[in-house]
Order: C-alpha cells, then sequence, then structure tokens
C-alpha cells in the first residue's frame, strides 16, 4: 500500500514536465562531456584519454545506486528524494565546474552519479503513480523526450561552449536548471511511500552493485585496445557476480528487484529487445560526429550542428506517437520502428564527404523519427501488465536496465568502431577514413533488427490496455 497526500488525475502532465526536466539535465549532461574531452584534457594536462575515467566514474555510479533508488524512495518518500537528488546533482555540478585537476573531476562526477541515480527513477515514480492507465502513453511520450533529445543537442552545445566560452560552462548551465526544479518540485510532488517499510537486501545491493559496475567497467575499458586483456576480465568477473546476485535475488523474499516481474511478456520484451533499441540509438550520437570530424574533415561546431536533424525527428513525431499507438498497435509499431531504425542506420553507412547534405538531413530526420517512436513505445509498454502495487519494484528494475543500456550505447559505438577497422581489412579494405565507420553503422544497425524478433514474439494486443479509448 502506498501513502500519498491526494494526486488529481489531471497533475501529471505538471509532474511529467518537471521530470523530463530533470531528465533532459541529467542525460545533457551525461553526453556533452565527451565533446569537451579534448578542451578539459589540456586544461588538467593530461592526455584526452585519461577523460574517460570521469565519464566511467558517472556510469558506474549509476550501475551500483539505481537499484536501491525504489528502496529508498519506498521508504523516505518520492518528494524528499527526489527534491535531495536534485540538490546533490546541481552542487556536483557547480563542483564539477569548479575542479582544477583530474582527481577532483572525477570525484565530483561520482557525486553527480549519486544525484543520478536517485533523481531519474525516482522521478518517473512519481509519474507513474500519479498516472491512470489510459494517461500512461501519454504520460510517457513527456518522458521520453529528453533521453532522445539530450545525446543529439549535445555536441552542439557542447562545441559551442567549448570553442566560444569555456569547457566549465557545459556544468554551470545546470545551476540555474536545477534550482528552478528544485522550487517545482517542493511545490508539486506528492510525497508518497510505502506503508510497509522493509529491510534493504543488503546481499542482494552489494552482488548487484558490484556485478554491475564490474561488468560495465570492462565493457568501458574495451574500447582501449592496451586494456583489452584487462577489460576482457572485468565483463567474465561482473558476469559471474551477476548470475551470483540473480541466485540471491530469487531466493530471497523481499529481494532488492523483483525478477519475476520477467514472466510479463510486454516486461520481458521491452527489457531484452528494448535494450539493444537502446543501445543502438546511442551509439548513433557518438558515431555520426566522428565520421563528420575525422572522415569528412569537417569542424566540430559543424558536426554538431548537423547531428541535430536527429533531434528535429524525435520532437516533430511527437504529438503524433499517441495516435500511432492507438491505430496500429504495439506489436506493429515496434516491429516497425526497429526495422525502420536500423535501415536508418545502414543508411549512415552510405554517407561520403560529397553525399547531398540535404540527403543526409532528410535520413537523420526519418531516423530521429522512428527512435522516437520505437523509444516511445518501448518506455510504455513496459508497465503495460505490471499491477499498481508492483509499479516501485518495475520501476526500478526498468530504471536499472534502462539507464545502463543507454549509457552503454557510446561503449558500444565504440566497439564497433574499434573493430571496424580490422574487419574492414580482412574484408579487402584499407581500414582507414571512413571504411570503419562503415563497419561499425551495419554493426549497430544490427541491434535494432535483434528488438524487432524478440517484438514480433508479444501477442497482437499486447498493451491493448493502455490503447483503450478513456469513456466519454
Amino acid at each position: 500500500m502506498t501513502i500519498a497526500s491526494s494526486v488529481p488525475s489531471r497533475s501529471w502532465r505538471a509532474l511529467a514536465l518537471l521530470v523530463a526536466g530533470a531528465f533532459f539535465m541529467e542525460n545533457l549532461d551525461g553526453t556533452i562531456i565527451v565533446t569537451a574531452t579534448d578542451r578539459m584534457a589540456r586544461s588538467f594536462h593530461v592526455p584526452a584519454a585519461d577523460l574517460n575515467v570521469t565519464i566511467a566514474a558517472y556510469l558506474l555510479t549509476l550501475g551500483v545506486l539505481i537499484p536501491v533508488s525504489g528502496w529508498v524512495a519506498d521508504r523516505f518518500g518520492t518528494r524528499t528524494v527526489f527534491a535531495t537528488a536534485i540538490t546533490i546533482f546541481t552542487t556536483a555540478s557547480a563542483l564539477c565546474a569548479l575542479s582544477t585537476s583530474l582527481e577532483e573531476l572525477t570525484a565530483t562526477r561520482v557525486l553527480q552519479g549519486l544525484g543520478g541515480a536517485m533523481m531519474v527513477p525516482v522521478g518517473r515514480l512519481v509519474v507513474l503513480r500519479a498516472s491512470e492507465k489510459r494517461d500512461l502513453i501519454k504520460a510517457i511520450a513527456y518522458l521520453t523526450w529528453p533521453a532522445l533529445a539530450a545525446p543529439v543537442i549535445a555536441p552542439a552545445v557542447g562545441g559551442v561552449l567549448t570553442t566560444y566560452a569555456s569547457w566549465r560552462w557545459i556544468f554551470i548551465i545546470n545551476l540555474p536548471l536545477g534550482a528552478i526544479a528544485l522550487y517545482v518540485t517542493i511545490r508539486t510532488v506528492p510525497n508518497m511511500r510505502e506503508a510497509e517499510r522493509t529491510a534493504l537486501d543488503w546481499r542482494g545491493f552489494l552482488l548487484t552493485g558490484a556485478g554491475l559496475a564490474t561488468f560495465v567497467g570492462g565493457i568501458e575499458g574495451a574500447t582501449d585496445g592496451a586494456t583489452w586483456g584487462l577489460a576482457l576480465a572485468a565483463v567474465s568477473a561482473g558476469a559471474v557476480l551477476i548470475v551470483v546476485a540473480v541466485a540471491q535475488l530469487r531466493r530471497t523474499q523481499k529481494p532488492l528487484l523483483d525478477l519475476s516481474l520477467f514472466s510479463l511478456p510486454t516486461f520481458r520484451v521491452t527489457n531484452a529487445g528494448g535494450s539493444c533499441f537502446r543501445m543502438a540509438i546511442g551509439a548513433a550520437p557518438f558515431l555520426l560526429p566522428l565520421l563528420f570530424q575525422e572522415a569528412f574533415g569537417w569542424s566540430a561546431f559543424k558536426a554538431g550542428l548537423i547531428v541535430v536533424p536527429l533531434f528535429l525527428g524525435n520532437i516533430g513525431i511527437k504529438p503524433l506517437t499517441t495516435p500511432i499507438l492507438h491505430r496500429f498497435k504495439f506489436k506493429t509499431v515496434l516491429v516497425t520502428s526497429c526495422v525502420a531504425a536500423a535501415a536508418t542506420l545502414a543508411l549512415c553507412a552510405t554517407f561520403t564527404a560529397t553525399t547531398p547534405l540535404v540527403l543526409v538531413v532528410v535520413v537523420l530526420v526519418l531516423s530521429g523519427t522512428f527512435r522516437s517512436i520505437g523509444f516511445t513505445a518501448f518506455n510504455t509498454i513496459v508497465f503495460a501488465d505490471v499491477p499498481q502495487e508492483r509499479m516501485s519494484s518495475a520501476n526500478t528494475l526498468t530504471s536499472t536496465v534502462q539507464q545502463l543500456t543507454m549509457g552503454l550505447g557510446v561503449a558500444v559505438g565504440a566497439l564497433a568502431l574499434s573493430a571496424g577497422g580490422p574487419i574492414a581489412r580482412a574484408l579487402g579494405g584499407t581500414g582507414t577514413g571512413r571504411a570503419p565507420f562503415v563497419v561499425a553503422f551495419a554493426l549497430v544497425a544490427c541491434l535494432p533488427l535483434l528488438a524487432a524478433a524478440e517484438s514480433v514474439s508479444l501477442e497482437r494486443r499486447a498493451g491493448s490496455a493502455l490503447t483503450a479509448r478513456e469513456a466519454g
């Protein structure tokens, strides 16, 4: 049973907008740093490759702490935890801007990860509990645009700030956003919590956190050829720890993560096939600017600007997403959007320095459109068959999977690019210039196809409870 102040059904829109704004701040900050690595490295007098530790530290903190977010929210209340998370994230942003060494920046990024780990899943839990099933598609549509838009906008924003101001501004811009979000949170977010207080599953927490951190750290390390052996060992050790954690979670009466939710087909498909889809859309904004800069010789600003059409496709289709799901139902929309997303990624492999700019823009707009439709559909149907009393558990498990797979998108893109050169040479190419990117986009395009294959297993009427027309 959940205790909360009364939440009028109309209030989900205001809550969704607030949470979406917080999500955008967190997602933008998680991706914009990639654009500024060169300037930051020069400021700290270290090689640019060393800045990867700040990205990995942030992602690892999310992996360790997101699983405990649901328990924390149920224990202390959603408004308390969400407001605290915003405060921590905003304060950490200020400290990042003031950092004078790589060590200081890494420590403050860990603090940012602590805030982000609570802010993202708890914010979505607020919206889920305030929304009726019939409003869930619209509510999730509000929450999906930040994850789609931020990685696309980040290269352009980062390019402008680092070129014409300072890399420190990529963190300073969070301060007014955080202050506004905190004020609105205190005024509008209900302090919902569970009436029954359960003890924390410490074994599950430690095993899950250690397993995810080791596994993700290994994937991140695999992008550097010099540490490939160590990375493989970390991935293997992480996989073993995750298997042990799963066994622990299954035999615990009140587990940290409720794995029995995977018995629901809609929940399982979203967290399996949907993960492949999310990694693909996370890899594209990483690969495209690199292709334009390294293979075509464009400036960082121009390369970042040309990726913006992805955002236009994301946002442009948003008003039509709900009618599309009502008209064609989830299974059809999921399969179609996954196949179309794979096709547009494959088309990116055909880009050359002489490809007409208008054609590049058209492909990227279409890619953004299908990414947006698929992302919204996956993120909505995951809760279609989840009872309200299990929504907190479902949200925690889904947030853990989604945040990690989106974060791993860049690592997957980097791995595909690293493999692109050797594969291109094995196929008789030079392995240089745009050749590695051709292979990388082809590999990444396979991921949405795996998601499509998984979505085919859904029943025709899957998610019908969400697309039922509102009476009257």
